[in-house]
């Protein structure tokens, strides 16, 4: 009987322990696969870096100077050198990724009208991109399409998003040389009154921008300067073969709208670009941004087909349109006044919200619950891009950079898209003397002050926690925000997407140095969490976490 029961003892401390092994390595499996499991680029939340292409970096020098643009400009308004290679070179430097950014979007690429113009802040060249000649060709001052290639490959390899900006709504100005397109195509007058739907839609925005006649169901041949170029550049064959294709394979009237539509998809097609920026939406039809998308999402899926290695995610192509002053506050509609358009089911996931700089004068907790109660209840499956600064917005949040650091506080921890304007993590100066108009907005980036300024150091290493933390963290841009405590403001975000879950805890005007911290119900007692902002870690105790640093900021994550 005693060796029988010792039999017995022996095979149940065998099982007890191979048991409780199986349990323990079960449980580091799920730990580590917690640890490990990817984080998913939500493009509600996203991190955006907004440039002037011509404005950011000149990485060639050979390129800065074509079509024998040599006219002295204003001040600001003339190409300044910065370039495609400019924009690889950073991101080769790891300058983005530094910054946690996750989507670049720049000014437009697309070849502009070969001379200038003075529409009364001095003569100005196309630098900014929103001047087009050909949308087929890159302007050889931005560089080549073989730029834009090893770009947007270099910039996914770095899981970086690649955005590009289309223009619909209007040519660029008519020159000397730079004649106005055919009468089919533009119409040079009225002027826009902004005042209804009709004078804000048919109607040029300014004079001598001819309006493209989005509008028109009579058919056009491609205008007789295009077909010129086109054989002189010896492609004319196969630019003709591609639209007739288009335009077999759609059954679209070959209408103005729908020749730029093919052209500006064609860029998603040959480059696998993640997106499109749409500019002056609110001057065209509404249903010619349902059409872009359309053509959008079947070139993003052809580019996912012909490029299987290549595709970083299931996430769709992204749209945002710049609808100028829509305001988050009007929910979906946008008012001409006569007329009420919803352009989220009209081709848009997402639109600049020109609303935040003004909002971003209130303290956290009504900024981030407002933002945050929108988002996720009427606007919810949709965002909007929210700036401080931007290329032609006059009145900046931080105008005299004083306040960077706060601007990068709000900013980016604010629910919905961030875009950071090239500068805005280097208090680039806004006010150039000398200039007139927006030219004031669109100064060189200030890469010495970077390398050799202290103060510049110190507001850029603040963009690039809060930006890391972002870009870690869905939970930052795209989660429920849950208020903890008012003053200091503590808040936990929670992002839930399928089997994925994200939760943050974020505190702000703190004490510096040693403080007790109340998380509510965000982490589990005994978990241990870490400060992004200064790198140290604590234990959750009772609903409270104790941690001391040298800063009034705290963004805790699970470690």
């Amino acid at each position: 009987m005693k060796n029988r029961s010792l039999v017995v003892s022996v095979i149940l401390l065998l099982a007890t322990t191979f048991v409780d092994a199986q349990v323990k390595k079960d449980s580091e499996i799920k730990h580590n696969k917690m640890k490990t499991e990817k984080t998913p680029f939500v493009w509600e939340g996203a991190n955006l870096y907004f440039l002037m292409t011509d404005r950011f970096n000149n990485g060639d020098k050979t390129n800065d100077v074509n079509f024998n643009r040599t006219k002295t400009a204003g001040k600001l308004r003339g190409f300044e050198g910065g370039d495609i290679r400019g924009i690889i070179k950073k991101v080769d430097e790891g300058y983005f990724t530094k910054l946690g950014i996750n989507v670049i979007w720049f000014t437009p690429v697309v070849e502009q009208i070969h001379d200038g113009v003075d529409e009364g802040t001095g003569f100005s060249y196309g630098f900014h991109g929103y001047w087009a000649r050909d949308w087929t060709a890159l302007d050889p001052n931005f560089g080549t399409k073989k730029d834009l290639a090893e770009l947007v490959k270099k910039a996914h390899g770095k899981g970086i998003r690649i955005m590009l900006d289309g223009v619909i709504n209007h040519t660029g100005p008519v020159t000397e040389i730079d004649k106005v397109w055919p009468e089919g195509w533009v119409r040079t007058e009225p002027q826009c009154q902004y005042s209804n739907f009709d004078n804000t839609t048919a109607c040029t925005l300014v004079a001598n921008l001819p309006d493209v006649k989005t509008e028109s169901k009579v058919e056009v041949t491609v205008p007789p300067f295009l077909v010129e170029k086109w054989k002189a550049e010896g492609r004319y064959d196969k630019e003709v073969a591609s639209l007739d294709a288009f335009f077999k394979r759609t059954g679209y009237p070959r209408t103005p709208k729908y020749y730029i539509i093919k052209w500006l998809t064609d860029y998603i097609t040959e480059f696998g670009i993640d997106g499109y920026r749409a500019d002056t939406v609110k001057h065209t039809d509404e249903s010619v941004w349902a059409d872009f998308k359309t053509q959008c999402d079947y070139a993003f899926a052809n580019w996912k087909n012909n490029n299987p290695n290549q595709v970083l995610d299931n996430n769709p192509f992204y749209t945002i349109a710049e609808v100028y002053n829509y305001n988050i506050s009007a929910g979906k509609l946008f008012d001409f006044g006569d007329r009420k358009v919803n352009y989220y089911e009209n081709g848009f996931t997402a639109m600049i919200n020109f609303e935040f700089k003004s909002d971003a004068q209130n303290g956290y907790s009504t900024l981030f619950s407002k933002y945050s109660d929108l988002l996720n209840n009427e606007l919810k499956g949709n965002s909007v891009l929210n700036y401080l600064s931007s290329h032609d917005d006059g009145g900046p949040f931080d105008a005299k950079r004083t306040k960077s650091i706060e601007s990068g506080t709000k900013l980016l921890l604010t629910p919905g898209i961030a875009q950071v304007y090239y500068g805005d993590e280097s208090a680039r100066s806004l006010v150039i003397e000398g200039t007139q108009g927006d030219a004031t907005l669109r100064s060189l980036m200030n890469w010495d002050a970077i390398k050799t300024n202290p103060e510049t150091q110190k507001v850029l290493l603040h963009w690039q926690k809060l930006g890391q933390f972002r870009k870690n963290h869905p939970a930052v841009g795209a989660g429920v925000n849950v208020e903890i405590s008012a003053k200091p403001y503590v808040c936990s975000r929670t992002f839930t997407r399928e089997k994925y879950s994200d939760t943050v805890v974020i505190g702000l005007d703190l004490a510096k140095g040693k403080k007790e911290i109340g998380i509510g119900n965000a982490f589990k007692n005994g978990a241990t969490v870490r400060d992004a902002y200064s790198g140290k870690t604590a234990i959750v105790l009772n609903g409270k976490v104790t941690i001391d640093t040298e800063f009034d900021i705290v963004l805790l994550e699970l470690k």
